[in-house]
């Protein structure tokens, strides 16, 4: 997955999480990255406040360990249309 979404969500992993690109994958599930919940919480700040979105609980629950990265992207992509 190479598009401006993802390449977004991972420039927020490897600046503020010190993640490896190489680690992190359309198909990785958010309880997979290895943040705690704290840090599972700021990523999902930090990718709100990065697409100037809020994104409502009922649409992704950052604590649920089955959302992926490539449904974050989703999300995100789908509010941005609706805004737009």
């Amino acid at each position: 997955m190479n598009t401006p979404t993802f390449n977004t969500i991972v420039g927020i992993l490897e600046k503020d999480f010190r993640m490896s690109r190489a680690d992190i994958h359309p198909e990785s599930a958010l309880g997979e990255l290895g943040l705690d919940s704290l840090a599972l919480m700021e990523f999902v700040f930090a990718v709100e406040d990065s697409f100037r979105l809020r994104i409502p609980e009922d649409r992704l629950d950052p604590r649920e360990a089955g959302i992926t990265l490539q449904r974050l992207c989703e999300v995100i992509d789908s509010m941005q249309l609706q805004t737009a």
